[in-house]
This record gives C-alpha cells, sequence and structure tokens, in this order.
C-alpha cells in the first residue's frame, strides 16, 4: 500500500513536471524566425565548394563573403602542422601519434612506399582510417610524401 502510494506520488511529480516544462520559452525561441536565421548562420559551413562549369560566384563562403582558402603549405613540415597534426598529434581516428616509435615502427618497416601510397590514396586498417591526403586534395604529392617523410623523421 505504502509503495504504491509512492509510485503514485512520484507519476503525479513526473506529469506535473511534464506540463510545467511544455510551457516554457523554448517553444517561442525554436519557432521564432530570428533566432533560427542565427543558428542557420553559425552552423553553415564555411566555405562551398566551387564545381568545374558552374557559376563561380555561388561559391561564397564567411559572412563577408569571400572565399575562405588555407595557404598551401611551402614544405612537409608546414602541411604537417596544417593537416597531418590534427589527427597524428592526438591518435584521433586510430592514426599513430607522430613520434611514437613503436606505434611507427611495424609502419617504417614496410616500406615508405607502401607509407606514401597509404597518405596519397587513403588507407581503412584495423585500428582507423587515413583519408586521402588527410583531407587536403589539393595539396600536390610531392608535398605529401615530404610530409610523410617528416614523420618518419619524428618517429626514428
Amino acid at each position: 500500500m505504502v509503495i504504491g502510494l509512492l509510485v503514485a506520488v512520484a507519476v503525479g511529480l513526473f506529469a506535473l513536471a511534464r506540463i510545467v516544462a511544455s510551457h516554457t520559452q523554448d517553444l517561442q525561441v525554436l519557432s521564432d524566425a530570428e533566432y533560427s536565421k542565427n543558428v542557420h548562420a553559425r552552423i553553415r559551413p564555411p566555405v562551398k565548394e566551387a564545381i568545374a562549369g558552374r557559376d563561380k560566384g555561388t561559391a561564397e563562403g564567411g559572412a563577408s563573403g569571400t572565399a575562405v582558402v588555407a595557404a598551401m603549405p611551402q614544405n612537409g613540415t608546414q602541411l604537417f602542422e596544417q593537416t597531418c597534426n590534427v589527427c597524428h598529434g592526438q591518435g584521433i581516428g586510430g592514426a599513430p601519434k607522430a613520434g611514437d616509435k613503436a606505434a611507427w615502427a611495424a609502419r617504417i618497416a614496410e616500406g615508405k612506399a607502401m607509407l606514401y601510397e597509404h597518405a596519397l590514396k587513403g588507407f581503412q586498417g584495423k585500428a582507423g582510417v587515413m583519408p586521402p591526403k588527410g583531407g587536403r586534395m589539393d595539396a600536390p604529392d610531392d608535398l605529401v610524401k615530404q610530409a610523410v617523410d617528416h614523420m618518419v623523421q619524428m618517429a626514428q
């Protein structure tokens, strides 16, 4: 009997909380057009891709309407710092951490040709995924190879 009464009180309090919560400002804020516009402006991609054969004027980015383009690194070390370090600095996505000799030993033993191929074309292994060119598709192959050489040098 006591347990039944406690359950009834708990259900009643739960129902009361739901009723009170349903009449909050959240519903009004979410339906506000200005709020929705601001949220979409904050979460939209910073740039749009320019597709061959289409009007390049539509590929605008940022609030100023100018395209945001990362500067092309001048050498493999700069490419590593700008791109590769995002994953290899922390070991994100199963990437071997830069400078971790144990994690790199087996990969280095396979040879630089294999490392170059995985870096240029991408790789999906047991530990994780390597996107082609680390996701920096505009980087020249030679620059990617220099970045691989830099990481190998760090791990030796």
